[in-house]
């Protein structure tokens, strides 16, 4: 017999063809504006994110051109923007500082091949179809991230935002220490320039939203050094400029894939594909439920990944999704992904005008900058949320902070993961087991609570809530023997498993030693609505054998009475309790 495999639609290959479908002259003009808009934001974004990654600057701006493009026509989302962000930034910064010195070539290289590996890894999670995988990175993770990542930020740049000359650290307190016993030894200069740039960005934010207030900010605080460098003269006012930037397209580069470099990056790579695929989804979904678009997790990470593959090739470091672009994308009436790949396009012709005005760009207003997207990182509307709603889930943020303070970043990630899989796991090891009993005054049988009510002296009901597996049995088997040993009289058990959602072989194994248990006291365990999963893994281990069909039901009345015909008919003529319907058919011996 032929094998038909199923036909791959090339819709799922190439996405584009699906939302290109629903270009025309309304669609194509709103996704131009959106990326002109995109265009504008990323141009002093870029240069910033680079100086976060200690890239030199055209960097950040290369990052915001081939991925952006790739990972448009290869996502899910129609409004995802990707490119350089603050926290893949500071992470590459982190990881690689300790591996070459900042913008030296070496650097260079090592966020290349970075990039490529992340993209390997986020196109085979993809094809894999473990899009769930960021199901189980925490919110609180990513908002604790975010906040010690702020923190980190401010500290680094504020010693360009007073002129002074840091000791090379990476270490967030030795930095915080070294600023407040040298504060007094600031360049007053240097720091008017950094606070004009400061509340001109505020201002811009506040009173013209819609604006850019990045360039704003900018153009600021580079008219206020030219004014400055003008009355006071350039060796004398201590300001130091960016540096005009290669006004060139994205140079081709090629990973370098040694065996050394790869063992060497891996743990960098995994860590930075995890909390990049989380970023990315997360922005994806919540611009999809403003829209009322449906994403597809496993096609996002394989956006994700070929726009890294592809932008490493083109002197890219790692891109992910970025929140305040995409944000800027859908605000601006951005209607398909076309917006995203215009803002790409342009950003490379707009190079070769703005590289030279860089020239009059001030480190400090650069700093500046720096420090006002950290202080818009801290949200302190959510970590109160946190706080107040869940002390595990404010415990996991802490963590994540702290680890984000005095760990590798990719380590403080890993770290935040690995709680909150602690949490998750401790709650499904012990899942909720609650005695039931039919409610009286309902003729369909249906269960409700047993605590304070009479239960059938010879029968007992249970339901259990959650899986039943490796991390689970003993809890639960635990529970099953002081039930036997308190209520031994109670020989019968029925377990109602429509909240089982799957069971493993420790689980199998259970429940034949709970039915062997029940069967040496005389009764017998039963099971009432048992999931085909869980079905299957009994039959193919072999367990129903021994378990007996005949003691499974998908019916309350087959149970019930099944169980009732068991039941000592002594003990029932002197039972006052009548818990189920059957039991009005037994006469009460006289007394």
């Amino acid at each position: 017999m032929a094998i038909r495999l199923p036909r791959l639609s090339l819709d799922r290959v190439f996405p584009f063809l699906r939302w290109g479908r629903n270009l025309n002259r309304e669609t194509v003009r709103a996704d131009l504006i959106a990326g002109l808009t995109g265009a504008a934001i990323i141009l002093p974004q870029g240069v910033a994110f680079a100086v976060i990654a200690g890239m030199p600057p055209e960097y950040g701006l290369y990052a915001g051109m081939v991925p952006a493009i790739v990972a448009a026509l290869f996502g899910s989302s129609w409004h995802l923007v990707s490119g350089p962000t603050t926290a893949a930034s500071i992470v590459m910064y982190s990881a690689l500082g300790a591996m070459a010195a900042p913008g030296s070539e070496e650097f260079i290289s090592l966020a290349i091949t970075l990039a490529f590996l992340v993209g390997a890894f986020q196109l085979i999670l993809g094809l894999a179809k473990l899009g769930v995988l960021v199901n189980f990175v925490s919110y609180s993770v990513i908002v604790g991230f975010t906040t010690g990542a702020a923190c980190l930020i401010a500290a680094k740049q504020a010693q360009t935002f007073l002129g002074l000359d840091l000791p090379a650290t990476g270490h967030f307190f030795q930095t915080v220490g070294y600023l407040w016993d040298h504060w007094e030894a600031f360049h007053p200069l240097v720091t008017v320039v950094a606070m004009v740039t400061l509340l001109a960005g505020i201002g811009a934010k506040k009173f013209w939203p819609r604006f850019p207030y990045m360039i704003v900010a900018m153009l600021a605080g580079g008219i206020a050094a030219a004014l400055i460098n003008l009355f006071v003269g350039s060796e004398q006012s201590g300001i130091t400029m960016v540096g005009a930037l290669r006004a060139s397209l994205p140079p081709l580069s090629i990973p370098a894939l040694s065996m050394d470099t790869v063992q060497q990056l891996v743990p960098v790579a995994l860590a930075m594909t995890l909390f990049a695929l989380t970023e990315a989804l997360s922005i994806a979904r919540s611009l999809a439920i403003k829209s009322g678009q449906s994403i597809e997790p496993n096609q996002e990470f394989i956006g994700q990944g070929l726009s890294n593959i592809a932008g490493s090739f083109f002197s890219s470091y790692v891109a992910t999704g970025s929140f305040n672009r995409s944000g800027a994308n859908y605000d601006a009436g951005a209607e398909t992904p076309l917006a995203a790949i215009t803002a790409g396009v342009l950003l490379l012709a707009l190079l070769f005008f703005v590289a030279p005005l860089t020239a009059y760009l001030p480190n400090a207003a650069v700093a500046a900058l720096l420090i006002l997207i950290a202080w818009r990182l801290i949200d302190i509307e959510q970590i109160k949320k946190i706080v107040r709603a869940d002390e595990k889930e404010a415990l996991v943020l802490l963590v994540t902070f702290l680890g984000t303070i005095f760990l590798k970043l990719e380590d403080a990630i890993l770290l935040g993961v690995i709680t909150s899989l602690i949490f998750f796991l401790r709650k499904t090891s012990k899942p909720k087991v609650l005695g039931r009993i039919p409610d009286p005054e309902s003729k369909r049988r249906q269960f409700v609570s047993s605590f304070g009510k009479d239960e059938c002296p010879q029968f007992k009901m249970l339901r259990l809530d959650d899986s039943l597996y490796f991390g689970s049995v003993a809890y639960v088997g635990e529970l099953l023997r002081l039930y036997r040993e308190k209520y031994p009289e109670q020989k019968h058990l029925l377990l109602l498993t429509k909240g089982i959602n799957q069971v493993d072989i420790a689980g199998a194994e259970l429940l034949v030693k709970e039915a062997k248990e029940r069967r040496k006291m005389g009764g017998q365990l039963y099971l009432y609505r048992l999931k085909d999963g869980a079905m299957r893994v009994l039959k193919r281990g072999g367990y129903m054998d021994i378990l007996d069909q005949d003691t499974v039901f998908d019916s309350k009345e087959e149970a019930v009475l099944e169980v009732f015909k068991r039941l000592d008919r002594d003990i029932c003529k002197n039972c006052d309790k009548r818990i189920f319907l059957e039991c009005r058919t037994i006469e009460t011996a006289p007394r």
